[in-house]
């Protein structure tokens, strides 16, 4: 007993299997976490090395390149760049996607394990980063403070950042820009100098007096004490009375020779909202969290959180990610709502029954459900691709529906029982659906197994969309003729109001129908002129191609944009935040549309993580612009951005700056880069290579944001030691700059403990005795004996310049001529970048390399193509083995060519580009255009089994399957257009492919419905002249005996 029929004589046993999907398929959806992005396994891993005092060939050399030399070790390492800057070097790692992050976090654990011992003392242990979509901040929040400042950070650590990190889900919460606080003990040279006394002794002295020591235990009586000695300063004024040594047989104390400081450490990065200085607090999730549910639980606890701040702290919101994904997923949400509409009307318009119309829209919330069910199995979340993919199948999961319920009724009106029609009727058409599904399968299902960032993004959507159209098969085959049988009668009898309105409909569908046959039968009886003119009108219509820019992601306007500029090298921090403070203002007054000004200035600190993994330096602003939601305001995000670097060019004090549309913070969207990654040694020659790209780049139109990654080059004072006199007096180089690194930068001594906190002690120089060349110069060096050098009978102190940033990449120096598109495409700014690299004149021992963006691009179209190749065989096999023929699916396979004739116009018309959303559309078009095509062709083969002639065949045939070809294509093409149409935040990434599937889908089966009768026609009538021609042979033989 075949499926359909064991359905139809069992309708309670399958209405109840269809509930109990349905339950299940809703239980998983309240219990699905809402996010942006799936759960991504990304393929970086950063490494980040700290070493106060250092410059950045000082991190090159003794930090980067052995962890670099260790780190080019881990296997299915795919590239490795670093950056060395002042205090710090940053190691990235980049993997090829697909990869357990986990497994190699660990590997490389193990090797900076077994490289640590080669570091500088001095150095800090690198701290590993896994990068992943967990690390997209559900919330930046702003708080700014007036009297408070000095105490912030303790304040939100211990208001704000614990209770926040309580909530379920948060992973972290983490405080950047409010300055930290510091004991600072600020030595007066001179006077240590007279006391003979070392920055190094005092420092002990302080570790030795800021101690508490159990003793043991004594027993006194019955009972046993144990005894403590409580040496920790309670107070930071108890410094200054330790002893630090005696000179003449008086007391020396702390006080005598230096001045005790309890404020915040120096040169600190500073933040600033809307004018007002602060913090920012960063609050990211915990692995696999729902990230909407989190933002919810901080809006609900913040209004309390505020109540026990002091009432100069105030908090607002920088970024709510939870804002930007309920948006994005309600416009989807929309966007599903207004298609399932659509498909509602189609099927209504076509059949005229209502019975008819419940039983194919059944067909549509039991495959999503089951969709949710797989979602809820794999641990997976609702969020944008997602969503979007029960965008994408929700036209095309009725197709199968329509195909046997229209033939159901066939059978009906031509006086079949119900329980018959929807038995024989699901026969006659099962062939046909099974093979058009399995060919949407064959297109989707690869999608799962792609590598590459295309196999990141994409997997979940292949993975829903074959479930779903799994399941639409399974209801077609079981569920549509159960419900025929039980719902589906002939009713010549109809009401007033059906004959007014669907008479006009009936009449109108009957003569498409024959209009239709009149056109095939003439088609076929002129198919060598039919299919000459569909080969121009394929090469015509690929032409507008050439005209079709290209792109990686399309961009998409959340609302969010970061700055970043540069003053001078060595601008002081001062200068740079008046520079800051000044645009704010000026801007917020501007533009209307900006709802907030967030901006950090300054080096950050070593703990300061968040701020460390972005530039940062007395002379470098960063910027956080938020926008009002885009239903709120006309002007763009995008518009917004080239409004703004208008802004920063005329500005005199800065050097360099670069407006980042989207935030820099999304994995797919904002403005696609351009990078020149220009390799060599020598620092002269590169720069002076990448100086003249950069002015060869501003001439082409569309380039924004041209930029040289290594900055300018920084005045820097470097200490020659002579090591003959060096040795003569007992020293090295390392003892020497020990002694030099912590007078002028400064010696951890110990930790001031208070409420539970740990504070610095450091002991340094005071600052007005290490601002000249002179007071370097007269440094004492102490050798192991205790005599002391000055510096300057060591060696001397020269002025140098040094780039402020080496950049590496597989080990090798370079530096980078970035650029970000705006206003034009990729492929047309590829080509002028090539003609201007032609010209140039190049040195031997330096290579050029186009990255950024466009190797993304590269690699992802590559991984695409590859794939679309594997599609059309796997399409080609289903066919081939459904038809058990060669030929057949040769037939229905040619109104692929004319897909593409549809997308090539679509975009051409509609001025998107080919990115990889409509790449996605043209894949997905293989399975959808073949749909038509075989069930076209095999129900002229059924015809033909039938004993009909070929052009009866193919005429009837044509004729009795245009209603549910059509049908099937207004379903898809209506269920696409809310997505091609949609204004709503994050619609522009579905844009294109929604446009090419449109158009693709529409000129496909204009053509296909004349073509595929025309070539079958062709393809039978050889078949029939090899059949005459063998039987005549067989004849002629025959007769010789």
């Amino acid at each position: 007993m075949k499926i359909y029929e064991s359905a139809v004589k069992k309708p309670i046993m399958t209405i109840l299997i269809f509930i109990g999907v349905m339950i299940l398929g809703l239980f998983s959806l309240n219990k699905l976490s809402i996010d942006l992005l799936p759960d991504i396994e990304t393929n970086t891993i950063m490494v980040i090395t700290s070493y106060q005092g250092a410059s950045a060939a000082d991190i090159e050399t003794n930090v980067t390149r052995p962890l670099e030399n260790t780190l080019n070790t881990v296997s299915n390492l795919k590239n490795i760049t670093s950056s060395s800057r002042e205090n710090r070097s940053i190691i990235t790692l980049e993997f090829d996607y697909g990869l357990d992050i986990d497994v190699l976090t660990n590997d490389v654990r193990d090797k900076l394990d077994m490289v640590k011992t080669f570091l500088p003392d001095a150095a800090g242990d690198p701290i590993i980063f896994k990068f992943s979509t967990d690390m997209i901040p559900v919330m930046m929040i702003a708080a700014t403070a007036d009297k408070s400042l000095p105490a912030l950070y303790k304040i939100l650590d211990d208001n704000v950042s614990n209770p926040l990190a309580r909530i379920n889900g948060v992973g972290s919460v983490s405080i950047s820009g409010a300055p930290e606080r510091e004991v600072q003990v600020f030595v007066d040279p001179a006077k240590m100098e007279a006391y003979n006394l070392t920055i190094e002794g005092i420092g002990q002295n302080i570790r030795l007096e800021n101690v508490n020591t159990p003793v043991g235990n004594m027993d006194i009586g019955s009972e046993t004490y144990s005894i403590r000695v409580e040496g920790e300063f309670s107070d930071v004024s108890q410094l200054k009375s330790i002893v630090v040594g005696t000179y003449n047989g008086k007391t020396v104390y702390l006080s005598d020779i230096a001045n005790v400081v309890d404020d915040k450490e120096e040169r600190l990065q500073e933040s600033y909202t809307n004018g007002v200085q602060g913090a920012m607090i960063v609050v990211q999730k915990q692995a696999g969290a729902n990230t909407v549910q989190i933002a919810n639980e901080i809006n609900k606890v913040l209004p309390d959180i505020k109540k026990n701040l002091p009432p100069d702290i105030k908090l607002s919101l920088i970024n709510d990610t939870s804002q930007s994904i309920k948006n994005t997923i309600k416009g989807l949400a929309e966007t599903v709502l207004f298609a399932f509409l659509f498909v509602i009307l189609v099927v209504l318009f076509f059949l005229g029954r209502w019975r008819a119309t419940i039983i194919i829209i059944l067909t549509i919330p039991v495959s999503l459900l089951a969709s949710f069910i797989y979602l809820y199995a794999t641990g997976g979340s609702l969020n944008v691709i997602s969503l979007s993919s029960l965008s994408i199948a929700i036209g095309m999961v009725v197709d199968d529906a329509i195909v046997v319920l229209e033939n159901i009724t066939t059978h009906i009106e031509r006086g079949s029982s119900p329980k018959s029609a929807a038995i024989h009727g699901t026969n006659e058409v099962s062939l046909a659906v099974v093979a058009s599904t399995l060919t949407l399968i064959a297109v989707f299902f690869p999608l799962t197994l792609i590598s590459g960032m295309a196999g990141v993004m994409f997997a979940q959507l292949g993975w829903i969309v074959t479930i779903i159209m799994t399941m639409s098969l399974i209801c077609a085959m079981t569920l549509t003729p159960m419900l025929s049988a039980q719902m589906l009668q002939y009713n010549k009898n109809h009401t007033p109001f059906f004959k007014k309105v669907f008479t006009p409909i009936e009449r109108f569908l009957d003569g498409l129908d024959d209009g239709y046959a009149r056109m095939v039968n003439w088609a076929v009886r002129h198919r060598w002129t039919v299919m000459a003119l569909a080969t121009i009108f394929f090469l015509l219509s690929v032409i507008p191609m050439a005209f079709v820019g290209s792109d990686f992601f399309p961009p998409q306007d959340n609302g969010r944009i970061a700055v970043n500029i540069e003053m001078p090298v060595g601008t002081r921090m001062e200068i740079s935040r008046e520079v800051a403070s000044k645009l704010e203002a000026e801007w917020r007054k501007k533009y209307p549309s900006l709802e907030i000004v967030n901006y950090t200035v300054g080096q950050a600190s070593s703990s300061n993580i968040w701020g460390s993994m972005q530039s940062n330096g007395s002379n470098i602003v960063n910027m956080n612009l938020g926008m009002i939601p885009l239903k709120d305001r006309s002007l763009s995000m995008f518009s917004l951005c080239d409004s703004l670097r208008r802004d920063l060019e005329v500005i005199p004090e800065i050097q360099k700056s670069k407006v980042i549309a989207g935030g820099g913070m999304n994995m797919m969207g904002g403005q696609s880069t351009l990078d020149v990654e220009i390799y060599g040694f020598d620092f002269s020659k590169t720069d002076k290579i990448a100086a003249n790209l950069k002015t060869e780049l501003g001439k082409i139109d569309g380039l924004a944001n041209i930029n040289i990654s290594r900055q300018d080059y920084v005045p820097e004072y470097q200490v020659d030691f002579d090591r003959e006199k060096l040795a003569l007096n007992g020293l090295n180089i390392s003892t020497a700059s020990n002694y030099l690194r912590n007078r002028i930068n400064g010696l951890t001594a110990s930790l001031y403990r208070e409420d539970g906190e740990e504070y610095n002690i450091r002991i340094a120089y005071d600052p007005k005795y290490r601002q000249s060349i002179e007071a370097i110069e007269n440094i004492l060096i102490y050798n192991a004996q205790g005599q002391a050098v000055r510096l300057k009978e060591l060696g001397k102190v020269v002025e140098r310049f040094t780039p402020p940033t080496i950049e590496r990449k597989n080990r090798q120096r370079v530096i980078t001529v970035a650029s970000t598109l705006s206003g034009t495409t990729m492929d047309k700014a590829i080509k002028s970048i090539n003609d201007a690299i032609a010209k140039m004149d190049i040195p031997g021992d330096v290579y050029l390399e186009v990255g950024g963006s466009y190797q993304d691009q590269q690699e992802s179209f590559a991984d695409m193509g590859t794939l679309l190749l594997i599609i059309v065989l796997l399409v080609y096999i289903v066919m081939a083995s459904q038809f058990e023929s060669l030929v057949y699916p040769f037939i229905t396979m040619f109104s692929i060519p004319f897909g593409i004739s549809g997308v090539s116009l679509a975009l051409f018309m509609s001025g998107q580009t080919l990115n990889m959303m409509s790449v996605i559309g043209v894949i997905m078009l293989v399975g959808i255009v073949v749909k038509n095509g075989i069930v076209l062709v095999d129900y002229i083969n059924l015809n033909r089994e039938r004993g009909m002639g070929i052009v009866q065949a193919v005429v009837k045939g044509g004729r009795s399957r245009l209603r549910p070809v059509v049908m099937t294509t207004l379903t898809t093409i209506l269920g696409m257009l809310p997505m091609a149409l949609s204004n709503s935040q994050g619609s522009e990434m579905w844009k294109p492919m929604a446009v090419s599937v449109i158009g693709g889908l529409t000129v496909s089966t204009l053509l296909t419905l004349v073509i595929v009768p025309s070539l079958y026609a062709i393809t039978a009538g050889m078949g029939m002249k090899r059949k005459m021609h063998k039987l005549a042979k067989v004849n002629k033989q025959s007769a010789r005996y």
